[in-house]
């Protein structure tokens, strides 16, 4: 085959020609899809660590299987980078996460290869389910393919789609890709099982019975696929079958594996006894997350995703010390030390949202319930039943997924629960999927909820402290990603909100990061010549009856909100105060910088001055 040895991501015609390289040629395409991704993710950022860790497994999909005909669907999505570049966008790759570039997750609107949208983990069994029996209907012999790390494999959803995958007929492969870690290492009963069958790679030792069987039977026609079928459970044990039926098995799947997630040959025959086998097929990998990369080798969960950084030195993306992250798990230690009855819970997420030192300080009150949201809201709910504090730690975006657990497992029996909303509002690069914009939404339509936006550390040290030691029922605590950048003055900072009058009949409204935007917004203003009060709320749900009082005095009143608009709290406002016009987001908001995304949804400092000076200006006229 004619290729550039030095560059075969652009030589060659991917996927299909995978198909047509030796071993050792995918070896050479591996090593340059190593370097492509640690070069691209240096400079944008992202996820490296669980895509060095596919580099080989998304080789061998691609030669197996026949995108898009075939449904490969990848859990999460941030371990697609490989399937990327092997489906077309090697020469759009350097836009990676970047404003209108390639996504960091499976986009369908992107590519016909990335079949299903992602972006949270646990959800590919059930859509590949789906498109199984949609295939099966229309009689196509095609193959859905789900592909997923262990740490989604602790996922509710996943246990959900096992379920019903198993009972079926249909041709669903389930490839579950074992390197012992999610963002966090991995917990529970199921990673346990999982690292049990790590270490019976039977099937390495009988790689040549597994070779002489395919290579000696015709790979076209029916005659293969019935030597395999008349002797599955001689396929079973040959490429690898533990003495005892696994769990997976139980279930209603054949099980192949564990197999050497970096070497092509043994994945090439686990795929091709697997499309033989036919039905529901558990493929069991084991890989090394950050593989060719001895920085995110030796620190996986560091550069599970990360920033920009230096190719020689590293820059493992801990959470910084100069975080809203961090500063909250360092308040919750702090309160904890005065405190037995104070818990912390994460789903996975221990370093991500600043729980380490907690973790560290006082193990035996520390949860790491895995990728469980919905479990961990109702076992918080449990811990506060029998008198305990227990604050829950999560990302806006993945909350949403204990949604009917607060409501029903919290907030009807008023259970004192705390719960830290990270990562609130805009995230930036990872897109539509982690924007965290719809807690306030969701969360202020349930009794018993009361919500704090704290703008800085030290507000979100009171509020953290208010929450925990004052507060009854279910009290939330929601702060951004990154570091505190506020240019206000200390009188700004309140326990419930601040109203600073200048003697303006216009009055703007804010809460959370967004008081820094409307206060650089408020001076620029105020040297234009025009005057504005600004109101910034700290408990943002339920509203003080004072700060109703406070709208009704002004003539005109805009409230920016970094939210969606539906049921947001400026739209809740405006319906009693018909005064109040709300600035909010009303569309699902791509990637981009935070700045970025904050610019082009009408929220900058810039964008806010412009509104209301135009408004201003043609009032005037």
């Amino acid at each position: 085959m004619n290729m550039d040895s030095d560059n075969m991501l652009g030589s060659l015609n991917l996927p299909a020609d995978l198909k047509n390289l030796s071993i050792d040629e995918c070896k050479a395409l591996a090593a340059e899809m190593r370097e492509v991704l640690v070069k691209t993710v240096a400079n944008n950022g992202g996820h490296l660590a669980s895509n060095l860790g596919t580099v080989e497994l998304s080789i061998a999909v691609h030669r197996a299987f026949e995108s898009p005909k075939d449904k490969i669907i990848w859990d999460v999505g941030h371990q697609s980078y490989n399937h990327k570049l092997l489906t077309g966008r090697y020469k759009g790759f350097d836009t990676l996460r970047k404003k209108d570039g390639i996504s960091g997750f499976c986009r369908p609107g992107e590519s016909v290869h990335d079949a299903f949208i992602s972006g949270h983990s646990s959800t590919s069994v059930s859509a590949a389910l789906g498109y199984a029996y949609a295939m099966k209907l229309r009689g196509s012999p095609n193959y859905a393919v789900a592909i997923l790390g262990d740490g989604a494999a602790t996922g509710g959803e996943f246990f959900e789609g096992l379920n019903n995958a198993g009972k079926s007929d249909a041709n669903i492969i389930v490839i579950i890709n074992h390197n012992e870690m999610s963002i966090s290492k991995n917990v529970g009963g199921l990673a346990k099982y999982l690292a049990t069958l790590r270490t019976k790679q039977k099937y390495i030792k009988t790689k040549g019975k597994v070779e002489k069987l395919l290579d000696s039977t015709p790979l076209v026609g029916n005659s293969l696929k019935n030597t395999i079928k008349a002797s599955k459970n001689a396929v079973k044990n040959i490429v690898l079958r533990n003495s005892a039926p696994t769990l997976f098995e139980d279930l209603g799947f054949s099980f192949v594996g564990p197999v050497d997630g970096h070497n092509i040959s043994e994945l090439d025959y686990a795929l091709r006894a697997a499309k033989t086998i036919g039905g529901p097929v558990i493929i069991h990998v084991n890989t090394v997350k950050g593989k060719g990369y001895a920085p995110a080798e030796h620190n996986p969960g560091g550069y599970h995703g990360v920033g920009a950084f230096d190719l020689e030195t590293g820059n493992p993306d801990a959470v910084s010390s100069d975080s809203f992250s961090c500063v909250f798990g360092e308040t919750l230690t702090r309160l904890a030390a005065k405190s037995t009855k104070i818990c912390a819970i994460t789903a996975a997420m221990k370093y991500g949202t600043g729980l380490d030192k907690f973790a560290r300080r006082y193990p035996k009150r520390f949860f790491d319930v895995g990728i469980a949201e919905q479990h961990a809201v109702t076992f918080a709910g449990g811990l506060a039943a029998a008198g305990m504090i227990p604050v829950f730690a999560v990302y806006s975006s993945f909350l949403q997924r204990g949604y009917d657990q607060v409501i029903h497992d919290l907030a009807i029996t008023n259970a004192h629960v705390v719960i830290g909303i990270d990562r609130a509002g805009i995230v930036g690069e990872d897109g539509e999927t982690h924007q965290g914009i719809f807690d306030v939404s969701f969360l202020s339509s349930i009794p018993n909820v009361k919500i704090y936006s704290p703008s800085s550390y030290e507000e979100l040290r009171k509020c953290t402290d208010r929450a925990i030691n004052t507060d009854t029922g279910v009290v939330c605590v929601r702060y951004p990603r990154g570091n505190d950048k506020s240019e206000y003055e200390p009188s700004y900072v309140s326990n419930s909100f601040t109203h600073e009058k200048v003697g303006s009949d216009t009055l703007i409204i804010t809460y959370g990061r967004l008081f820094n935007e409307v206060y650089k917004a408020h001076r620029k203003l105020s040297d234009s010549g025009i005057l504005t009060d600004i109101l910034k709320l700290i408990q943002i749900h339920p509203i003080k009856s004072q700060v109703l009082s406070i709208i009704s005095g002004y003539k005109k009143v805009y409230f920016f909100e970094e939210g969606i608009l539906s049921g947001s709290i400026g739209q809740q406002l405006s319906s009693v105060c018909k005064n109040v016009e709300v600035c909010a987001i009303t569309d699902f908001v791509p990637q981009a910088s935070v700045n970025e995304a904050l610019d082009s949804l009408g929220l900058s400092g810039d964008k806010i001055y412009e509104k209301i000076k135009a408004d201003f200006n043609e009032n005037k006229a």
